[in-house]
């Protein structure tokens, strides 16, 4: 047994490498994340309108590929998913902005998972604490939670579930689950905006009360779930 803990020089020679690679990483991302924010200027809604019109049906799929990169950055999503309602109908326009945000959630969770849990607590900055108290041995409901915050965007939370050891199907469910009336009342808003009428703006209200119904259910019970747990494993919550 003692053998077996014992540290070799060539262990130690390791450790040190794969700390040198994950600082790098972080480098790269971190510099390539402050890039893209500064340098990357997103089209208007109505100029990726006309972009993703040109495309044809290979619109269809570029626009939520597009939408995957944008969910993995701190560009904020929401003007994917406005144009979603400008460029289809309003359910087509759902199906698509989900498709492309939860593509981009689950790159991003697995790109947090190869960085690891030190690294990705210096990527995620300030958000780090709310992200980490929150998703630490956590599973469905802190996720849901995370999902449905007003003023989180998604990056964080994408990020921080694969750090901090929420596992995926559980992190998948909540996602699709609780992303799904957020895209809906955002893609509702452009469909407004392309043709106002009584239904699309009942169905902006009624996305935005999805929103708020969940939040408070999934809050609700993250908060007992904390309470009658004091070692909550994330395992419990497939």
């Amino acid at each position: 047994m003692a053998e077996d803990q014992t540290t070799t020089p060539g262990d130690d020679e390791r450790q040190r490498w794969l700390s040198v690679a994950r600082n790098v990483t972080l480098g790269v991302v971190v510099l390539g994340l402050v890039w893209v924010v500064f340098n990357v200027e997103l089209p208007s809604g109505r100029q990726l309108q006309e972009q993703i019109e040109a495309l044809g049906w290979i619109g269809w799929i570029a626009f939520v590929l597009l939408y995957a990169v944008v969910a993995t950055t701190p560009i904020p999503v929401t003007i994917m998913a406005v144009t979603a309602g400008l460029l289809f109908n309003l359910v087509s326009g759902t199906v698509l902005s989900v498709a492309g945000v939860m593509l981009g959630c689950w790159i991003a969770y697995w790109v947090a998972r190869g960085l690891g849990k030190q690294t990705m607590r210096k990527l995620l900055g300030r958000h780090g604490p709310t992200v980490e108290s929150h998703l630490q041995e956590s599973g469905f409901y802190a996720v849901a939670t995370l999902r449905l915050m007003p003023g989180l965007p998604y990056w964080p939370v994408n990020y921080g579930a694969g750090a901090f050891g929420v596992n995926h199907t559980p992190y998948l469910l909540a996602s699709v689950i609780s992303c799904i009336p957020g895209q809906f009342s955002l893609v509702a808003i452009g469909a407004f905006i392309a043709e106002p009428s009584i239904f699309t703006a009942l169905a902006v209200a009624a996305g935005w009360a999805g929103v708020g119904v969940l939040t408070v259910l999934a809050y609700r019970r993250w908060k007992r779930d904390r309470r009658t747990s004091p070692n909550p494993s994330p395992t419990l919550e497939n």
